[in-house]
């Protein structure tokens, strides 16, 4: 008798389990920045300078931990919903694979120096082929599933992932463009850049906002279609909406950055088309964060009692909150105040923690006990305890960073009677230190809550064993 098909799970395991431990790498490099801006002796030697960790750290957060996380839920999703496992299973450890080197290999070049400078790079066209190959393999076994799958339907969170590793693949090929120096030898690892002056920074902000519409919005969405509805036991509200929120988002999201380039050398026409569709963005975005929380519609009670809920439907108020903030601060005249000050810090923030982090972090306490065999978490009690340090951790990084910010703005706009500045800039930082501490300490907060995590987990896995559940047929649940 043939053995039944099983579940790829091993590959979920593993991006799963590495996203808390990446989680904890990337946040621990945060806490550690943002005590240097307020110690600034703690810049003690060159490689680990303010300078050389703070892109180490948005890399480990976003790439490293938000990375594994969506490779965890969508190799899940993708499976669960299609009635398949996995295609090409030796490219998915692949990825796998590939991705951890290519975290490590940022996670040592960057302290090193080894950055992408624009005009200039020493070391990084060789890791960004990596990426490449690693990505078309994510792709190559994402859409496999896809095309094999048992049910002739395509749910609507495949569509958040599916666009997002599309779009991520097209990002990540233009902005990365170089020209190789082979005048040192073919295996040179110098290259330059394919763009100089005003279009180099319009590819970089087209790059940047889309890494954040795709990579840090749709991909997470993708997450909150497919585990909200599974957590709350209810469907998803309005399944229209949903697919409706996808084409007017990854449509409008395309447009929106050049509102990182006011008042700069870019074109003010281009600069009002990037204002313009950042306003556009707010529906699409209201629109999804509704529709999640309106799934909960007969299940409000469940909040009392289920603290990965509370993780998941409080990640989608971030969202809403993240979401009206940023096309807020896309308009001209309110740019004019919060550009370049902490007001910006703040909103990134109110997205990676309170979005991106809670979404992720929900969705993998939905994911270990099933990946290892368990009816639920090792301690559900200490879920609660994180996600209460976690909130106000968030609450208070928001919060600190929301008054410098504007504190900032107001300061560097400040004249005399005679047309002269009233503060020099040496007096804002002087006045934001407090505010930095606070930062410091929500930080430390969030960060030991990943610790909680990571203690729970392995108490989770301590008990139970890897399993592969057994694909259902194509009329069974997801």
């Amino acid at each position: 008798m043939q053995s039944q098909a099983t579940y790829n799970y091993k590959v979920v395991r593993q991006f799963a389990v590495m996203t808390v431990i990446w989680g904890i790498v990337g946040m621990t490099v945060g806490v550690f920045i943002a005590a240097q801006l307020v110690w600034p002796e703690l810049n003690v030697v060159e490689y680990l300078s303010y300078g050389r960790l703070r892109p180490l750290h948005t890399n480990a957060v976003i790439f490293a931990f938000g990375g594994c996380a969506l490779f965890a839920t969508s190799y899940y999703c993708v499976q669960r919903t299609s009635h398949v496992t996995l295609f090409a299973p030796a490219l998915a450890a692949f990825t796998f694979w590939g991705w951890q080197v290519v975290i490590v290999l940022a996670a040592l070049s960057l302290p090193l120096g080894f950055t992408q400078a624009k005009e200039y790079a020493e070391l990084e066209w060789p890791i960004d082929i990596l990426i490449t190959l690693v990505w078309v393999s994510y792709a190559v076994v994402f859409f496999g599933t896809l095309v094999k799958r048992t049910v002739s339907h395509i749910y609507v969170a495949n569509w958040f992932f599916g666009g997002f590793i599309l779009t991520v693949a097209v990002l990540h090929l233009v902005n990365s463009a170089a020209i190789p120096v082979f005048a040192e030898g073919m295996l040179s690892p110098k290259s330059y850049s394919a763009y100089a002056g005003v279009q180099d920074a319009m590819i970089q902000w087209w790059y940047g906002h889309n890494a954040v519409g795709f990579f840090l919005t749709a991909g997470f969405l993708g997450m909150m279609y497919y585990f909200v509805p599974k957590q709350a036991g209810r469907p998803v509200y309005s399944y229209r909406l949903s697919v409706v929120h996808f084409w007017a988002l990854i449509f409008t999201y395309m447009w929106a950055g050049p509102h990182h380039l006011h008042y700069t050398a870019l074109p003010d026409w281009t600069q009002s088309v990037g204002m313009v569709f950042s306003l556009i963005l707010l529906a699409p975005s209201w629109g999804g964060m509704i529709n999640g929380i309106m799934t909960l519609s007969g299940a409000w009670h469940k909040l009392r009692d289920d603290p990965i809920l509370k993780f998941m439907i409080t990640s989608l108020s971030f969202y809403g909150m993240s979401t009206f903030e940023g096309p807020m601060m896309g308009i001209k005249t309110v740019n004019a105040l919060s550009h370049y000050t902490d007001w910006t810090v703040g909103h990134v923030h109110s997205g990676a923690l309170g979005w991106v982090a809670m979404i992720s972090i929900g969705c993998i306490y939905y994911l270990l006990p099933r990946l290892f065999g368990k009816a639920e978490m090792a301690s559900k009690k200490l879920i609660e305890v994180h996600f209460w340090i976690a909130t106000i951790g968030i609450v208070l990084y928001i919060a600190s960073m929301w008054i410098a910010g504007v504190m900032q703005g107001l300061m560097w706009r400040a004249t005399n009677v005679d047309g002269t500045l009233t503060y020099s800039f040496v007096e804002s930082v002087k006045a934001t230190y407090p505010f930095w501490t606070i930062r410091l300490l929500g930080g430390v907060l969030f960060l030991s809550g990943m610790f909680i995590m990571a203690f729970n987990m392995f108490k989770t896995i301590a008990g139970g064993k890897s399993v592969n559940a057994p694909v259902l047929a194509a009329a069974g649940a997801h």
